[in-house]
């Protein structure tokens, strides 16, 4: 798929510049031509030597390093790519990249290349959730930056939350939505899918049977027709799709801030499942049983996700929800169409002996203020892929 695509790699300073050597790897078994740049940082935790043997070919660490420079070499340089992957992109150079920096040989790449650009951050958890790297993200995004990761795991610091790289396959994965032409290259797409988790105590918690596996259809379709996709997901039994930025939550809360924060969008769809109600104080401790009565648990609302990015100031141009009823199923979802304010309701019947909450296939009727178009049963792959045709119509 990658025959012959030249990508201009940009290895930031970070413990996981390691994986930029698989990532090289990964790239030339796909057919891609890799350019290796390597900054200050990087070069404390891989080698010149090593990226060089794995790229095949010289490897970049100094602006002046460009032949011809007094003729601009920088400008030709970066403009030779078919693609520019930063990998790790540390807060340092997502703050270069917003703000404009261009002092040394990476950053100037950055400001003087005309192609589209894929970064994986990759920073202390920290880092990450600071004020400042999130104004930078959403600074990054509406310039139409791609965004692969970060993931959620162990650091090497010892903490443990999101800013982990994305592993080399997912990234190569990312790339290759990144190249592929279609008609939605160019468009950004924002997705919501699976259950929401809400607590009870620290072992209990409210939830649905939603796997997750029609939204990460969704991705997966509307990826592989071009689009740059933000996937949102809570805790799915699903496996999460491939080439797509993926965002991990487990409330409404956490799912709503999320969303908000990956605005603008030209789509957005809500295929997640979001808990209508959360525990108003959940415990600190399990709680445990106490004489013959049962505790009294007071629910108070979750966040409206779809009727809020509905009526967002950042609304995107196309903006569909899912229904999931157990009985009345077009009545509910025209109500649900009006009352939301989004353009699309995709609704379909979850009553048990029907399968489809937690199976391999779906039945939808997508109401629309035009009406009511109902489709056959079929697998989740193929619903999805009706929907990334649909969306890209709209789109067009």
């Amino acid at each position: 798929m990658l025959d012959g695509k030249r990508i201009l790699l940009i290895i930031g300073g970070g413990i996981a510049a390691y994986k930029s050597l698989d990532l090289i790897r990964q790239l030339s078994k796909a057919g891609a031509r890799v350019t290796p740049v390597l900054t200050r940082g990087g070069a404390q935790f891989v080698t010149p030597l090593s990226v060089s043997a794995l790229a095949g070919s010289k490897v970049y660490t100094d602006l002046f390093d460009l032949t011809d420079e007094a003729e601009m070499g920088h400008i030709e340089f970066s403009r030779a790519a078919d693609l520019v992957v930063v990998a790790p992109a540390t807060a340092d150079l997502m703050a270069k990249m917003a703000h404009g920096h261009a002092d040394e040989l990476a950053s100037t790449l950055l400001m003087a290349t005309d192609k589209r650009v894929l970064i994986a951050p990759a920073m202390n958890v920290r880092m990450w959730e600071h004020a400042a790297t999130q104004r930078n993200l959403a600074t990054l995004r509406s310039d139409g930056i791609l965004i692969a990761g970060p993931n959620e795991g162990n650091m090497a610091c010892g903490e443990y939350g999101p800013g982990r790289m994305s592993e080399p396959h997912e990234i190569l994965g990312a790339i290759e939505a990144a190249l592929t032409d279609g008609p939605l290259k160019g468009r950004h797409i924002l997705i919501t899918s699976g259950p929401t988790h809400e607590p009870i105590d620290p072992v209990r918690y409210i939830a649905n049977r939603s796997s997750g596996q029609q939204g990460a259809a969704i991705a997966e379709a509307l990826a592989g027709q071009g689009a740059q996709i933000t996937f949102i997901t809570g805790p799915a039994t699903a496996p999460r799709p491939k080439g797509v930025n993926v965002i991990e939550v487990e409330t409404a809360a956490q799912m709503l801030a999320a969303t908000e924060a990956a605005l603008p969008a030209d789509a957005a769809i809500f295929a997640a499942a979001v808990a209508d109600y959360r525990v108003e104080e959940a415990s600190a401790q399990k709680i445990k049983k106490s004489g013959a009565e049962a505790p009294e648990i007071r629910l108070t609302q979750n966040p409206d996700i779809l009727k809020t990015i509905s009526n967002h100031a950042q609304r995107p141009k196309l903006v569909i929800g899912f229904a999931a009823e157990t009985n009345d199923v077009q009545a509910h979802a025209k109500t649900k169409l009006d009352k939301k304010g989004c353009d699309w309701i995709l609704a379909n019947d979850v009553s048990p002996s029907t399968g489809i909450m937690g199976g391999a296939e779906n039945q939808i009727t997508r109401i629309t203020r035009d009406g009511t178009d109902p489709w056959p049963r079929m697998t989740k792959r193929q619903t999805a892929q009706r929907i990334a045709t649909l969306v890209a119509e709209a789109l067009a």
